[in-house]
């Protein structure tokens, strides 16, 4: 079974049975917006090869939201704004890690790059993703990696997500859908098969469409994410992933646009201050 199909056939499967998630027939008037890297949070200005260890680096450690109130910020940036601020400082400064670095990466270093405390949890398990990375690499370049997937977004992604503990985020796959879609943006790789992917499910794109009545969560679920008390891994938050994936891919069918667009455009719409103000769901997971 093709990744993405697993990713949508188990969602549906576990929007069907939810108790405390639900999908309305709401529509919501949709902003388009072009995809873009912003320069001041991505390293896109060196060589092909540097520019792809980057956002192989980038999205090993994107994950955390969970987390993500307890770190050290930059003034008026998210915490993943901050992070990929910090590790595209860093490749300014000092470029890549090599494979070999990679997997002696320690939890003291990845701190200090980040600028973070070094017994922040974050911190062993970024440590542990990018070690990961390097194990995967081998011997192997950045883009050589990349190229082994002939082309193939959706072999990519299972190739990351067979290959490192920390993507394989069953059924959802959402970082291991995002890297190759980044990769793209970044013009660095290109993908026959993009528009198969699913959206990417977070806490963010959930949270939009909770936030515009397509999503409804039951009275105990609504009042433990309005109150910013953390979920655990388990039913309540599959159900959010999930019914979002299910959402987006009606309203994605809906409006003409493949799902990874629709996601971004969604992604966006939650960086606006009234969505912002609005609580969403938080789990100290590895996955997003």
């Amino acid at each position: 079974m093709l990744l993405t199909d697993e990713a949508r056939e188990s969602a549906a499967a576990i929007a069907r049975s939810a108790g405390s998630v639900r999908i309305t027939d709401a529509d919501i008037e949709l902003v388009p917006a072009a995809p873009v890297l912003d320069p001041t949070l991505h390293f896109i200005d060196g060589s092909a090869e540097d520019i792809a260890r980057f956002f192989l680096t980038l999205d090993s450690i994107n994950f955390g939201s969970g987390w993500f109130p307890t770190l050290r910020k930059d003034p008026g940036r998210s915490g993943y704004a901050t992070i990929a601020g910090r590790l595209k400082d860093w490749f300014y400064s000092e470029g890549p890690w090599s494979n070999q670095a990679l997997m002696g990466l320690d939890t003291a270093t990845i701190a200090r790059v980040l600028d973070q405390p070094p017994d922040h949890e974050l911190m062993s398990l970024f440590a542990q993703a990018l070690r990961d990375l390097g194990r995967w690499l081998g011997e192997r370049g950045a883009l050589e990696a990349i190229a082994s997937a002939d082309g193939s977004a959706e072999r990519f992604a299972r190739q990351l997500a067979s290959g490192m503990a920390l993507f394989r985020d069953r059924p959802f796959y959402k970082r291991a859908q995002l890297l190759p879609t980044d990769l793209a943006l970044a013009g660095v790789a290109a993908f026959d098969d993009l528009d198969k992917l699913t959206i990417f499910a977070d806490n963010v794109v959930p949270h939009v469409l909770r936030c515009d009545g397509v999503l409804v969560y039951d009275d105990p679920l609504a009042a433990r994410i309005d109150s910013e008390r953390l979920l655990q891994p388990g039913r309540e938050e599959r159900e959010i992933r999930a019914c979002a994936l299910v959402a987006c891919e009606r309203l994605a069918e809906r409006h003409g646009v493949a799902p990874r667009v629709l996601d971004n455009w969604l992604w966006n719409r939650g960086q606006a201050p009234d969505y912002k103000a609005r609580p969403r769901h938080r789990c100290r997971c590895v996955f997003y």
